[in-house]
């Protein structure tokens, strides 16, 4: 169950809660999640790409910068440019060939980006089951 908008890539239920699980332990940054984190960097490289499929998805789909009611005016075209900006360095950072150290700091950026990350993240997951705004356009 993948996205169908051709600027967004698809991921899959089961990747969307894997990468969350990912995103999730970078945020606890203790030693039992450290411990965790390694079984995940041993994936390096295609770790990478899907934290940045899966914050390319959060931009896209998630973290609009833009509130509704600025839509059209001057400050949501530039907020509007700034995200695209961060996605396009993200998908950059994590295609350029980087390991684990790029989806660590990937995952740092997401985390900068969210407001409260257990329950979005959760609520990511969700969708991702049920077939909401990231299954559909």
């Amino acid at each position: 169950m993948g996205t169908t908008s051709p600027k967004v890539p698809a991921l899959t239920p089961e990747q969307v809660c894997r990468v969350s699980d990912y995103v999730e332990l970078v945020w606890q940054d203790d030693e039992e999640a450290w411990a965790r984190l390694e079984e995940f960097h041993r994936d390096g490289a295609e770790l990478a790409q899907l934290v940045g499929k899966f914050g390319a998805l959060l931009l896209d789909r998630y973290l609009t910068a833009v509130p509704a009611g600025h839509v059209d005016c001057e400050a949501g075209y530039v907020m509007d440019k700034l995200v695209a900006v961060a996605t396009r360095y993200l998908k950059r950072w994590c295609y350029s060939g980087g390991g684990a150290q790029y989806a660590y700091t990937s995952a740092g950026f997401l985390i900068e980006c969210m407001q409260e990350v257990h329950q979005f993240l959760a609520d990511i997951r969700r969708d991702a089951y049920t077939g909401r705004p990231m299954a559909t356009t």
